[in-house]
């Protein structure tokens, strides 16, 4: 491989770092299982696969959300040379100038497509690209409200999707709630984790005001908190199979509120941060074992 080749294959694998096109993937893939399986109240799948406002409104929250990995990525250039100074080396490929033009040019996207759908999608999106630009810019940096303002950020994309099929079922705000709290637990986590970083660049994060000892208490506090949404799941017969993954999460979740207290290491918090991560992208999957039959119905009508 020569030089020229080399150097676009850096940057070409800088660049889904900064996006973080594995998050992208799950966030598709995410979004339309839970179209599928949990938001539509129709049988069929034709209609869901091809409802082209749909389409649109997840090529709007792809174009927004890795836009918001890069604004994030350029506000912590300093933090991350310290907290993950592999991942910082790669997105050093692309120049700073060059993440700013494609950040502009995402949201631009992102909002045509919105406005495709509607000027209420339009106008959501447009309050989405500014949340997380704030987020990134001022919020973070504050104890409490930066790991709410996350939290809030990342759940968006369902909620749009939740919008559009107008289901208001009762089972999905409780799995929202179950969501809502993992989400805030990986948080602090990640927060523990990064705390060498924060100090480093005036970040006022939860561990960096309050303390370790006192975050642990917290994630405890929430880890409690989500036996809640677990046990009125679990009595919900529309669940299905899906009510393994929850007996898998239960059981991570004992041992995450067990191995945080022993946790003092970044590697250990890492640790963690990953099992969270991993058991939210298996939630995602587990979706298809809400309801076999439906799942061969709808594999059925594709195959006809």
């Amino acid at each position: 491989m020569d030089t020229n080749n080399r150097s676009i294959f850096y940057k070409f694998f800088s660049l889904l770092s900064v996006v973080r096109g594995y998050n992208i993937l799950v966030l598709i893939a995410a979004q339309y299982l839970a179209a599928i399986f949990i938001f539509s109240e129709k049988k069929s799948v034709k209609p869901i696969l091809f409802d082209w406002h749909l389409l649109y409104l997840v090529l709007a929250t792809v174009c927004v959300v890795a836009s918001g990995y890069i604004i994030n990525n350029f506000y912590d250039v300093k933090a991350d040379r310290i907290n993950r100074p592999l991942k910082s080396g790669l997105d050093a490929y692309v120049k700073q100038e060059t993440k700013l033009m494609l950040y502009f040019t995402l949201n631009f996207i992102g909002f045509g497509f919105g406005w495709l759908v509607s000027w209420r999608a339009a106008l959501f999106f447009s309050v989405y690209i500014f949340g997380i630009w704030f987020y990134s810019h001022k919020l973070k940096k504050y104890p409490l409200t930066g790991s709410i303002t996350a939290t809030i950020l990342t759940l968006l994309p369902f909620f749009v999707v939740f919008v559009h099929y107008k289901n208001f079922s009762k089972v999905i705000f409780v799995h929202a709630f179950f969501l809502f709290l993992v989400i805030m637990v990986r948080e602090f986590i990640k927060d523990l984790e990064n705390i060498k970083g924060a100090i480093a660049n005036n970040y006022n994060t939860f561990p960096v005001a309050y303390g370790e000892k006192k975050t642990k208490q917290l994630i405890v506090l929430l880890l409690v908190l989500t036996l809640v949404p677990v046990t009125i799941l679990f009595n919900y017969p529309a669940i299905q199979y899906m009510k393994y993954y929850f007996y898998l999460a239960g059981f991570v979740l004992v041992f995450v509120g067990i191995y945080i207290h022993k946790a003092t290491h970044k590697n250990q918090y890492r640790l963690l941060h990953n099992i969270l991560k991993i058991l939210l992208l298996i939630g995602v999957f587990s979706l298809l074992f809400i309801d076999r039959t439906l799942i061969l119905d709808k594999v059925v009508e594709v195959l006809d």
